[in-house]
């Protein structure tokens, strides 16, 4: 035996405790642990190779320690130990986890500038960092620039994450173009169901879930096979399209496709049963869940518990809470406040309040969703103090309001007659998108238009105007509605078609109100001009206008002879939708 091989042995055999050590890290890894390894390694004398410090490092990044995997590497370069280029491209990742893609570009110059050409995983680590950190248009620039100059041929790893990063920011037609490169035949890399799932699950996004479904086709006739989450979107697209005939026969499909659905399938068609009151359908779907083996999660009971609120039956949502119970599944925040929101829907405010204080109790906090199903139980119970006093705690030591807490907090304000506070909320808000939030204009718009405060609710459009926002249907309503109150019919009309103008078409209760107000005002005749274009786009009068029709609520009404016009063209037409 040489005097070379004799070194190289004494140095395996004093280096393969680490492989030992880096090895049980593997199988169950501990923090602490791998930081003692990597100092015992740093002063063993020869140190042990890169391999080994690469193998440790890669341990502690699986544990998603980023910074302290980054931290090691630079010690690493301070104590000279040599790095390669594979520890180079897991720092490249760390700091592209840690959303610092520039930091990850200085390591990619630095190996340019030792002369090593960067490999085809540091690129995709890049682009995925990109992606990461929501610069999708840079990372797509970073791909066609590897294509074009020929850096690197990219492999389905790299075309799934530029898939994703587009489908990520709603550019699903562009995803489905680079899809189908990777089809044709001038491209080397086919793709994977991977980067399939990624564009059928956009399409369904987007409301396109018949081209889903084509996609899904061309998909299995070229022999890509579908797993679960191919299938998953594809119920869940259906479902949320109302087709959950389609959806039931696709989850027959992959079973007979040898793809057997998991909890996450089924508590797709449970959600969407119940979302459309077919508790019994949902009730179906988990006896089917438990026959093949699955057992139901907190998922599939918060889907029923919600299911059986929004019909009222608040009995069956307590029995579903007694189901959990019974099978060790212990309610999540989710699951409490499906049935709060149950609890306030039905009027029974006070089993909302105690269950709301005893999840509390039970270490559970609650979350905006919470607070807001509260809010609207105690204002809609009539008591606004003791809301407003909700409000003031959330504020404290909750979660911050949302939109929709805001705007059922204004809601509950002016609906009791608190259209000063809660205008005065509103002026308080910190927040630019809350303040310009057309939505919360419309509330206040409104209340203080049925408070009394006509003026300040003319002033508040004129603001929301101003601010260069967008009225949209209701906010058009309403200030048609006001602006007839006040005997402003010109201002009304003109409004009506100024909406037109800015591309916001009237609806059915646009053209109610409208003709409503002109009924009450004995403007007959305007009135029949626009209950006729109002029929003849496709809406119908609603029982308050054939109400203000037959003189209930009529400001002085005209005798029945004066109405002849009125009624021979449009009372029988009335008559009939509502009478026959």
């Amino acid at each position: 035996m040489n005097c070379t091989r004799r070194i190289g042995l004494r140095y395996y055999y004093s280096t393969s405790p680490f492989n030992q050590r880096i090895l049980l890290l593997k199988n169950a890894p501990k923090v602490d642990d791998a930081l003692q390894l990597f100092d015992e390694m740093l002063q063993r004398q020869p140190p042990p190779s890169i391999f080994q410090f690469t193998q440790l490092i890669s341990v502690i990044v699986k544990m998603k320690q980023y910074s302290t995997a980054l931290k090691l590497f630079k010690q690493m370069r301070l104590m000279g130990v040599p790095v390669s280029i594979l520890t180079m491209n897991i720092s490249i990742n760390c700091y592209c986890r840690l959303n610092q893609v520039a930091y990850g570009f200085a390591l990619l110059a630095t190996l340019f500038k030792q002369g090593y050409s960067p490999s085809l995983a540091a690129y995709s680590t890049l682009i995925n960092g990109l992606v990461l950190a929501d610069r999708i248009f840079e990372a797509v620039e970073l791909f066609k620039k590897l294509l074009r100059d020929k850096l690197c041929d990219p492999d389905q790893v790299m075309y799934g994450t530029v898939i994703n990063g587009l489908c990520k920011v709603g550019h699903t037609s562009k995803a489905l173009e680079l899809l189908r490169f990777m089809e044709s035949v001038s491209c080397k890399c086919k793709p994977y169901v991977e980067q399939y799932n990624a564009v059928i699950d956009s399409l369904c996004k987007d409301k396109m879930v018949d081209r889903a479904l084509e996609l899904f086709a061309i998909m299995t006739q070229k022999g890509v096979i579908a797993n679960v989450i191919t299938y998953n979107s594809l119920i869940h697209g259906l479902c949320n399209f109302g087709r959950e005939t389609e959806a039931a026969q696709m989850l027959r499909d992959m079973e007979e496709e040898g793809v057997y659905p998991g909890v996450d399938t089924f508590n797709i068609l449970v959600d969407s049963f119940c979302q459309k009151g077919s508790v019994k359908d949902a009730e179906l779907s988990v006896q089917a869940m438990v026959r093949r083996g699955l057992h139901p999660d907190v998922i599939t009971y918060s889907a029923l518990i919600d299911g059986y609120c929004l019909r009222g039956e608040i009995d069956e949502a307590e029995k579903v809470i007694d189901r959990m119970m019974e099978r060790d599944i212990v309610p999540n925040i989710i699951t409490y406040s499906r049935l709060i929101d149950g609890y306030c829907k039905k009027k029974r405010i006070h089993k909302a309040w105690r269950l709301f204080q005893d999840i509390q109790d039970k270490g559970l906090i609650p979350d905006v969703v919470t607070y807001s199903s509260m809010l609207q139980g105690l204002f809609e119970s009539g008591n606004p103090a003791e809301a407003r006093e909700l409000f003031k705690t959330m504020q404290e030591k909750g979660p911050a309001p949302n939109t929709c807490t805001y705007s059922i907090l204004l809601h509950g304000m002016c609906k009791n007659s608190q259209c000063s506070d809660a205008l005065v909320l509103f002026r308080s808000l910190e927040s630019k998108e809350l303040m310009e939030d057309v939505v919360l204009y419309n509330i206040l718009i409104d209340g203080c238009s049925k408070c009394g405060k006509r003026n300040l609710a003319m002033d508040l459009f004129d603001e929301l105007c101003l601010k260069g926002l967008k009225p949209d249907v209701r906010t058009y309503t309403v200030m048609i509605s006001l602006y007839c109150q006040e005997g402003l019919f010109v201002k009304g009309k003109k409004l009506l078609r100024k909406m037109e103008e800015y591309g916001c078409l009237p609806n059915r209760v646009t053209y109610n109100v409208l003709v409503r107000e002109l009924l009450k005002k004995n403007e007959c005749q305007e009135a029949e001009i626009y209950l006729e274009e109002m029929i003849n786009r496709g809406f119908m009068p609603d029982h308050a206008t054939f109400d203000v029709q037959r003189g209930e609520g009529v400001e002085n009404p005209t005798p029945k002879k004066h109405l002849n016009e009125f009624t021979v063209c449009n009372y029988l037409l009335l008559y009939r939708i509502f009478c026959l």
